[in-house]
């Protein structure tokens, strides 16, 4: 029998489905199963399904900030990245969870709407920027988001407005696990077109120019640690360039650990440890990952 028969369409379901193809890092393992919905009903009946047969639910974006073990994920993994309509509505924008941020920074401007330009080179899906409260060159998600609108693991659809969202550094209520993020409602201000483009075209140059897009890569791994770089204290431990098998501190932005030549999640998991060990000896400071560590 098809648990799924009636609730979810087979065509939006893989069995041992590599996750690989579905991470920005290129690397991990397999999931069980993999669910891509584009319903609000189909995001509900997979988590009613995941409740009702106590299977193991695993929730990914576009998977641009995150680490799957190599022994992948058990259960159904709940991919997001094709539930992802943009609306406009006057000076608010409402996104589906799996839509690109990037893209809704794009919405805003097409729309003269300011606010979101610190967003438009932010990788990874508008779910996942305000799961991470995700910021970039001065602008943060809790500047812009009045509203979310989330699914229970118990399916109950709720409201939440952003004082209900605990969003902090790199972190929100929705790190807890007990939401998943369906939609997402920004307020922005009506602006000048010419200069919310000029911002976000000097910002993009920013971007390209420091980081290293053109390999694989979680983006950053570590949150920042008050009064500190994280780039930087890698660089005066002499860690820039270290490799671990295929897994690489990368040479143009030390704050990255890039997929240089066919890495595995253990390759980076022992260069993170490396880093955080060494950092700690030199310099008596705990790094904290940012990137999101996902399966066994």
């Amino acid at each position: 029998m098809n648990i799924f028969e009636n609730h979810v369409p087979l065509e939006k379901l893989k069995w041992n489905e590599p996750l690989k193809d579905h991470t920005y890092i290129k690397l991990g393992g397999k999931a069980d199963i993999l669910i891509q919905p584009t319903t609000k009903e189909e995001i509900v009946n997979t988590v009613n399904i995941a409740k009702t047969h106590q299977i193991p639910l695993t929730v990914i974006g576009k998977g641009s900030n995150v680490i799957i073990k190599d022994q992948g994920v058990r259960g159904i993994t709940l991919s997001l990245s094709q539930f992802d309509q943009i609306k406009v509505y006057g000076d608010k924008i409402v996104a589906q969870s799996g839509s690109n941020i990037i893209d809704v920074s794009r919405t805003a401007l097409h729309n003269s709407l300011t606010g979101l330009e610190f967003a438009c080179g932010i990788p990874g899906s508008t779910g996942g920027a305000l799961y991470m409260n995700a910021g970039a060159y001065g602008g943060q998600m809790d500047e812009v988001v009045e509203r979310a609108l989330v699914v229970t693991k118990n399916g109950e659809l709720i409201n939440m407005v952003r004082d209900d969202m605990q969003l902090g550094y790199r972190n929100s209520i929705f790190r807890a696990d007990q939401y998943i993020i369906l939609e997402v409602e920004f307020k922005l201000k009506p602006g000048n077109k010419d200069i919310i483009s000029s911002t976000m075209q000097d910002l993009t140059f920013k971007r390209e120019s420091k980081q290293p897009l053109e390999f694989p890569s979680c983006g950053s791994v570590f949150k920042r640690p008050e009064g500190h770089y994280v780039g930087k204290l890698i660089q005066e431990c002499n860690l820039q360039g270290t490799r671990i098998g295929g897994a690489e501190i990368s040479k143009k932005h030390a704050g990255f650990i890039i997929n240089a030549d066919d890495a595995t999640a253990e390759d980076y998991l022992e260069l993170i440890k490396l880093i955080k060990k060494t950092v700690r000896d030199q310099f008596n400071i705990e790094l904290e990952t940012e990137v999101i560590i996902l399966g066994e």
